[in-house]
């Protein structure tokens, strides 16, 4: 898969440094593999939930951030839409984000 754009994770783990290797290791999967649904991305992300508009869910760091990405499964792309405290994302729309 293509990640756009890894700089929204670099930033925010200069600001949440316990958070850099768990996000670089989820984007060396993600850019390494091809899903084609969201089956399989739950083969390896039990914990992944869907969200409308082919959103996904990931909890990151035993679940402390949650990372929201938006998937073009038929082009390979995924779009990074939040990345953030479950404080954060308590406050935001999920669905629409």
């Amino acid at each position: 898969m293509r990640v756009i754009a890894r700089k929204t994770l670099k930033d925010f783990w200069r600001a949440h440094a316990d958070a850099e290797q768990p996000l670089k290791a989820w984007f060396a999967e993600a850019s390494a593999t091809k899903w084609k649904s969201f089956q399989d991305i739950k083969k390896s992300y039990r914990s992944a939930d869907v969200l409308p508009g082919n959103r996904v869910v990931f909890d990151i760091k035993g679940n402390r951030y949650r990372l929201i990405v938006k998937i073009h499964y038929n082009t390979g792309i995924v779009f990074i839409r939040f990345i953030g405290t479950h404080a954060e994302y308590d406050r935001i729309n999920a669905s629409t984000i």
